[in-house]
Order: C-alpha cells, then sequence, then structure tokens
C-alpha cells in the first residue's frame, strides 16, 4: 500500500528490537504542516513513536485535510474520504513501524483536533486516547457517522478562554457532548487564544505519560 499522506517518523534513538511502542499520530492546523506539530511533543520521542501527518491539500505556504465551505463547515465530501483516509493510514503505519498497537494515540490542533475527536468516535477502542487542542466536533458527526464507543478511550480536551477563531463556548459545548460518551476525559482551559500554551504543552505531555503506562503518578 502506498500511503496517500506524505509523513514524518521519529523513531526512537534506543529502539530496542522485538519491543513494541506506543504511538502519537500528531494532525495539523488549517494552512500548517507536520513539522510544526513535532515541537509539541518532541520531549516523548525516546518514549514514543512520533509520526506527523501532513495534510495533502495545499494552502498557502502549508496545508490542509479537507477544505471548509465557511468557518466550522467543511465541505462534506472532503471531511467524510479525510477520515476515511486518516483510518487507513493509522493502520498501514501501525504496520509499518513497531507500533503497540494498544497504545495508539491521536494528537491533533484545530482542524487536526476536528479529525482526531472524529477519528475517536469512529475507531474507538482501536485507539487507546486522543489530545485534541482547540477543535469541536462536527454535528452531522454526532448524528449520521456510524459510532463506536469511548467507553474505554482516553481524552485530553483543551480549548483558549479567548480563542477567537472557535469560541471558548465550543470547547464546553465539546465537552460536554465527550462527558457523555466517556468518564475518561480531561477538559482543561487555558487563558489563551487560538493557540497552546507552554502549561497546556506540559499537562498533555504529562497525561500522555501516564495514560500510556510510563509513569504511575504525577512527577
Amino acid at each position: 500500500m502506498n500511503p496517500k499522506y506524505s509523513y514524518d517518523v521519529h523513531l526512537p534513538d534506543k529502539l530496542e528490537q522485538g519491543r513494541k511502542y506506543p504511538v502519537i499520530f500528531t494532525f495539523h492546523g488549517k494552512g500548517s504542516n507536520e513539522r510544526n506539530m513535532f515541537g509539541l511533543v518532541a520531549p516523548l520521542a525516546e518514549e514514543f513513536i512520533i509520526i506527523g501527518v501532513r495534510g495533502n491539500l495545499p494552502l498557502g505556504t502549508g496545508y490542509q485535510y479537507y477544505d471548509l465551505k465557511g468557518l466550522g463547515n467543511p465541505i462534506r465530501e472532503m471531511f467524510d474520504q479525510a477520515v476515511s483516509d486518516l483510518e487507513a493510514f493509522i493502520h498501514y503505519a501501525t504496520q509499518q513501524y513497531p507500533v503497540d498497537p494498544d497504545r495508539r494515540y491521536l494528537l491533533g490542533f484545530s482542524q487536526g483536533a476536528i479529525l482526531s475527536m472524529t477519528l475517536a468516535l469512529t475507531m474507538g477502542e482501536q485507539l487507546k486516547g486522543i489530545v485534541a487542542l482547540n477543535g469541536y466536533i462536527p454535528d452531522f458527526v454526532k448524528m449520521e457517522y456510524k459510532l463506536r464507543s469511548l467507553k474505554n478511550v482516553s481524552v485530553f480536551a483543551s480549548h483558549g478562554e479567548y480563542d477567537s477563531v472557535f469560541p471558548v463556548r465550543i470547547g464546553h459545548e465539546t465537552a460536554a457532548y465527550l462527558e457523555g460518551q466517556t468518564e475518561r476525559l480531561a477538559f482543561r482551559l487555558y487563558p489563551s487564544d487560538h493557540g497552546v500554551t507552554e502549561a497546556n504543552q506540559r499537562d498533555f505531555l504529562q497525561w500522555l505519560k501516564q495514560d500510556a503506562g510510563l509513569i504511575t503518578n504525577k512527577e
């Protein structure tokens, strides 16, 4: 299989033969790229395989995974295709690299967060957990997609209190929906615009290490 997406893969330097590693797939925001996402998770590069997935649609100097009719209104056909293709890519990468299929994580910002939450709802327990930064779940996903249980899927969702792209109200609505899907939800607000603060990064890095069983309590 030739993957539909270009991607960067970072394997731990001290890769042990025969060992399976937890993996983080990163999905960037609209107009960005996979390399911009690596800095958010670079501190985990010795413990996780990190795979940065680049959107396949050029946009300015960056990329996107799907186009929009307007803010918060994805073009449905393109969105559906992206969800299908990204799920196929996750399975592809699991076969290509020494990935522990029981510890697969998605981490996305903005458009990438939207896709991460959608994939969690469509893949269910095929994923261990997701980190969704400043995103939302489209109504058509909730109403029309075939959804799987999130009961055993861990979710870290965060939002900027002063987000000028997706107002904080959307963050609260997203958290309320996710609370009805999983008891393994951590929802945090940060005093920021549409971005990721150092405190936000520190919190989700700690959360990922704990959830993947790499630490047993807070450092």
